[in-house]
């Protein structure tokens, strides 16, 4: 048995530096294309020239060179020795964006690029964003399998073990499951009205503006539909502890919910404020009400998770089923 755990660990260590440094790779093209574009080089459309548009590549090239630093920080011994926080919060909104939109490549992608080809973009942004794809994908794919390994190091009670793990005096479980029903209730109205836009529905949407729900538009709508009722189902059965699924499918799906409705909905707030952007066929009310709330509820839901992973680790460390010590690079 103890050969046994020493090879899974060896495994797991492994694959921690194969996803690592294989996501950093997989990046790099998308952080070298947003450094050209904050610099106004080889821009696909006029537009992207404004300070605006200059200003979101500029930003996402940070976020491209901290998703490097998070590759290498989950192969790397020095990972091990961050503070939670700094690892947990990019990571929280870094999953919330890049999962989803993995889903959704296939479709997404040539969508994106016919749209692009609509405003005006030169012949030559096809590869640019061939290269941007290839970048999500490899990143979307290698690095929460390398986080998997650096949880599993670190915090292994965040991914194996029953959903009910006991009580212990003076834990918030009361709070969890109040806080948990007034979210997931929010989530699901919010999702039930993202579904109902995708499939067509135009109650909120302005009538002048129909022609603007293209694919994009749809898919996307879809995606935040449905990850708001999936969060809603995962976090009422961390909260209530209900279910034979096991902690880990609840926590993960509950973890990529709140962060896809985090940063996507923060991502459109910031990319909607600048001169130039597609009118959205939300009317605005309806737009802002929706996106401040997916914000809101992603927030709140992050805080549920960090509630629920106290409590838990107590638990378990009470019963002597995780001992507070983390696997480390030999």
């Amino acid at each position: 048995m103890v050969i046994r755990g020493k090879l899974t660990t060896s495994r797991w260590l492994k694959m921690r530096r194969i996803c690592g440094y294989g996501a950093a790779l997989a990046v790099t093209p998308y952080l070298l294309i947003k450094i050209v574009w904050s610099l106004g080089l080889l821009l696909p459309t006029e537009q992207m020239g404004d300070a605006s548009w200059r200003m979101i590549n500029a930003t996402t090239a940070v976020l491209a060179a901290v998703g490097i630093l998070l590759a290498m920080a989950f192969c790397r011994p020095w990972g091990e020795k961050l503070p939670a926080w700094l690892v947990a919060l990019p990571v929280w909104a870094g999953t919330g964006l890049l999962i989803p939109l993995l889903l959704l490549t296939p479709v997404l992608g040539p969508a994106a690029i016919t749209r692009d080809k609509q405003a005006g973009a030169a012949e030559f942004w096809v590869y640019e964003q061939l290269f941007v794809m290839i970048s999500l994908v490899g990143v979307g794919i290698l690095l929460p399998i390398a986080l998997a390994g650096y949880v599993k190091a670190r915090w292994p009670e965040a991914l194996t073990g029953p959903i009910d793990y006991g009580e212990l005096h003076g834990d918030n479980r009361q709070l969890q499951v109040k806080l948990g029903k007034l979210v997931a209730a929010g989530s699901f109205l919010l999702g039930a009205l993202k579904l109902y836009w995708a499939v067509g529905g135009t109650i909120g949407i302005d009538p002048a503006l129909l022609d603007n729900r293209d694919v994009w538009w749809h898919l996307l709508t879809l995606s935040m539909g449905a990850w708001s009722l999936a969060g809603a189902w995962s976090l009422l059965m961390l909260t209530t502890r209900r279910g034979s699924l096991g902690f880990l499918l609840p926590m993960a799906v509950t973890w990529i919910s709140s962060g896809m409705l985090f940063s996507y909905n923060t991502y459109d707030l910031l990319t909607g404020i600048h001169s130039n952007a597609r009118p959205a066929p939300e009317y605005p009310l309806a737009r802002v009400l929706t996106m401040e709330s997916g914000i809101v509820l992603g927030v709140t839901m992050a805080i549920i998770i960090l509630l629920v992973l106290h409590d838990r680790r107590r638990a378990l460390m009470n019963n002597g089923m995780v001992t507070g010590e983390a696997e480390s690079f030999k």
